[in-house]
Formats: C-alpha cells, structure tokens, sequence
C-alpha cells in the first residue's frame, strides 16, 4: 500500500496543497498571502504620520531658518548671517526678560522640588484613605486647563489684594509644578524597598538621617530629572505666566508675545530659536539623567513603570 506524496497546485485560485509524512494534505496558498498582506508596510498610516509631522514642525523650521536672515525680510532669505543673534545681545529689554525667566525657572524648580519630594514621601507612606484622596487630588492639576489655572491664581491675588510681580509669577509656577514633581517621584519610592530605611534605624540613625542618608539618594536621579524637567517647562510656559505676571519685567514668552503684536521682528526668531535649542537640550538632560545612574530613562519615570 503507497502514500501519496505528490504536491497539487491550483493555477487558478493561487491557492494549493501539500502531502505530509503521513499523507494528509494541508493547504499552503491562503496563509502564505495572509502573511504577506501581514507584512505590508502600512502606507496610509505613514502618510498621515508624516503629513502631522510636517504641518507641526514646518513653522518652526521655518523660524529657525529666518533667524539666520541677512536681511530683515521674514518672507524672502537672502544671506546667512548671525546679525539677529547679535542683535539679541544688545536688546536691553529682551535681555531683562531673558534673565527673569532663569529666575523665576530657578525658584520655581528649588521650590516645587522641595514641597514634591515631601509631598510624594507623605503620599507613598500614608497609610489612611486620605492619602488616597490627596494623590487623587494631585492629578487634578495635570488635567486641568493651563488657562483655568492661569485666571485662577490671578483672581487670587487679586482677592488677596497683592500686586501682580515676579513674586506671583513664582508662587503661581511653584504651586503648578508640585504636581509633576509627585507624580515622577511617587512610583520611585513606592519601589524603594522599606526595609533598607528601616536596617538604617536599627543601626542607630534616626527617621530624618535614614531619610537623608538612604532614601534622598537613592531618590537621587529622579530628583535631578524632575528638577531639569521643571526648569524647562516653567521657563518655556507663558499661559500661566501671561495672568500672574506685573508691568515690567516680564517673562520672556510674555515679552515675546507683546512684541510680535505690532509685527514679528527677525531678533524674535532668534530668541525662539534660542529658546527652543535650550528646552531640547534640558528634556533630553532629564530623560538622560537616570541612565547616568544606571536607572530607568526618563520616559519610564513619566509613565510610572
């Protein structure tokens, strides 16, 4: 008694057969072309994919390219120059701006670090269902309209009867930049293993010292990357900025803003460009930072694994 081992192929369906060792024939052709419409590139989604890309960094290509205009033309570039950038350097009032924005950036990361670093201890080690609630609430911010934020605080003030200045511009970033700093700084310690804190105390140290002496550095790269972080989005924000802030000086995107109103000036794209070069190079230093550390990246630290 004979197998049957010959192979049949169908010319017209595309579709065909096959015999195994044993004599059963299998069909060959159906899944071999699911396979190959699996393997196709998605052409539609990539067209789209580039389509957003091109609409959302045309424009600022496009700013970066001008702000290297010879000319003062913002249509037609004639040239490469660096005479915007040196323009820059002896705007008086650009420059004020300029430095009151490190500041407020400054104060604002020192401050939101402190206040987040206790916050997110206080939130991780509680153990009532307040503490629960409170991280609830914490989220409420990073959901938030930034331009109900904004209008808030300054109602605020006002209420308060304190004058809108540098100061209430930094107690309002302050306060806004808490959030983020918890919401990092929450998943790190809830991985922290209690019992190194607590060896620590066996050997002697208090609550603050095994606090200072084990936990803060081991927090150590998260720290540094909310606090890079922070500085970024603070210094680039202007929504909440635009409502806290006085008369003069302004915040940097604040002075920006007034002055593209009576008509974009070739020294504004220098100063994005500067602005933009600068918060880059900060968020890559934050996402950077913990892989210094031989941590998770900073992309892990936002999503919380």
């Amino acid at each position: 008694m004979s197998t049957d081992t010959d192979t049949d192929t169908g010319t017209g369906s595309g579709t065909g057969t096959a015999t195994d060792d044993t004599g059963t024939r299998t069909r060959t052709g159906a899944p071999r072309r699911r396979r190959r419409g699996a393997e196709r590139r998605p052409r539609f989604a990539i067209a789209v994919t580039a389509l957003f890309f091109a609409l959302l960094y045309l424009p600022v290509g496009v700013v970066v390219l001008f702000s290297f205009n010879s000319q003062k033309s913002l249509t037609v570039l004639d040239g490469v120059s660096l005479r915007w950038y040196e323009a820059l350097l002896h705007d008086e009032v650009l420059l004020d701006s300029l430095g009151m924005s490190l500041r407020v950036s400054l104060v604002a990361m020192a401050g939101s670090l402190v206040l987040g670093v206790a916050l997110a201890l206080g939130l991780v080690r509680s153990r009532s269902r307040l503490g629960s609630f409170a991280g609830l609430i914490m989220l409420v911010p990073l959901i938030t309209p930034e331009i109900v934020t904004g209008v808030a605080a300054m109602l605020l003030f006002k209420g308060l009867g304190i004058t809108l200045s540098t100061t209430t511009v930094m107690l309002a970033e302050i306060t806004f930049s808490i959030s983020y700093v918890t919401v990092i700084l929450r998943s790190r310690i809830a991985a922290l293993n209690p019992e190194v804190e607590e060896a620590a105390m066996d050997l002697g140290a208090t609550r603050g010292q095994a606090l200072r002496l084990v936990t803060l550095p081991a927090l150590l790269p998260s720290i540094l990357a909310s606090a890079v972080l922070i500085f970024a989005l603070v210094f680039d924000d202007f929504v909440l900025a635009y409502f806290t802030t006085g008369v003069d000086p302004q915040p940097l995107s604040v002075r920006i803003y007034s002055a593209i109103r009576f008509g974009v000036q070739p020294t504004i794209n220098a100063v994005g460009t500067l602005m933009l070069v600068g918060s880059i190079g900060l968020i890559v230093l934050a996402l950077a930072i913990p892989r210094l550390f031989g941590r998770k990246g900073g992309l892990d630290l936002l999503s919380g694994k």
